[in-house]
């Protein structure tokens, strides 16, 4: 197939990797696209048919760029509200900070992941999407029907996020969670699948633009500020390197970013 994944990349069309006959099968296909900034995209990955589809898809990502940048606004902003005895700096320097956050979103990158859970005949042996974290700042996510399938983990226990026909669904990611420390939480979450109906979903991972370390605010942990920081400070490579590393073992991602 002409759009389907090279060997090694995400990008492209495909489907999960099967392991082992014991493992939990995601169950699904996906179109996964890099699609901010322009010169990242791979056009020779995007469908040309329907012939509008590469200009709907440009569109659309510019518009949950805004959408992204807005939200992150108004939660750095709430983030910074004193509650609960916390008591953010008010350094100038340290404020810049949290605008650099905000500004590196516009710039930064973002990829479009399309996916689609076809029925299955057996879904208590099979994930539409194993439980994880995201490893974005901001992800949204558009459900295309009213067949549910996302999951979310709250109090020990897997709850079901319904549909709402045009809503655009926001999941903080763990980028979000450090850089709040730990203010915002990064929910785990699933996808499961339905014995008889198909279920779609279009989901924009939003990320800051890779020349940004990845940390808590200064301003909520610089040395005018009450809190100390609860994670490490890392390079954006250093982040992605550690992520994939651990995603290897199996093993907690951001407990392993706790200072």
């Amino acid at each position: 197939m002409r759009w389907a994944q090279r060997p090694g990349s995400l990008e492209g069309y495909g489907h999960a990797f099967v392991t082992s006959e014991e493992q939990k099968l995601d169950w699904n296909d996906i179109l996964f696209l890099k699609t901010l900034p322009p010169d990242c995209r791979s056009y020779d990955l995007w469908p040309d048919n329907p012939s509008h589809f590469q200009r709907a898809l440009e569109t659309y990502t510019e518009e949950m760029r805004e959408l992204a940048v807005s939200i992150v606004k108004y939660m750095v902003k709430g983030m910074m509200m004193t509650a609960d005895g916390l008591e953010a700096a008010d350094d100038g320097a340290e404020e810049d900070h949290n605008k650099l956050f905000c500004e590196s979103l516009r710039r930064g990158n973002y990829d479009v992941r399309i996916n689609c859970y076809p029925p299955c005949p057996q879904p208590e042996r099979v994930m539409g999407i194993t439980p994880h974290v995201d490893i974005s700042a901001v992800t949204l996510l558009v459900e295309c029907g009213n067949t549910p399938g996302l999951h979310v983990l709250k109090d020990g226990r897997w709850v079901i996020v319904p549909p709402v026909d045009g809503a655009i669904l926001v999941n903080l990611g763990a980028i979000m969670q450090i850089f709040s420390n730990g203010i915002y939480k990064a929910p785990d979450h699933r996808a499961m699948v339905n014995k008889y109906k198909e279920r779609l979903s279009i989901v924009t991972f939003c990320y800051p633009d890779p020349s940004l370390d990845i940390g808590p605010s200064k301003q909520l942990t610089g040395e005018s500020a009450r809190t100390p920081p609860i994670y490490k400070t890392v390079t954006n490579s250093d982040y992605f390197h550690h992520f994939f590393n651990l995603k290897q073992a199996h093993d907690p991602f951001l407990d392993s970013l706790k200072i």
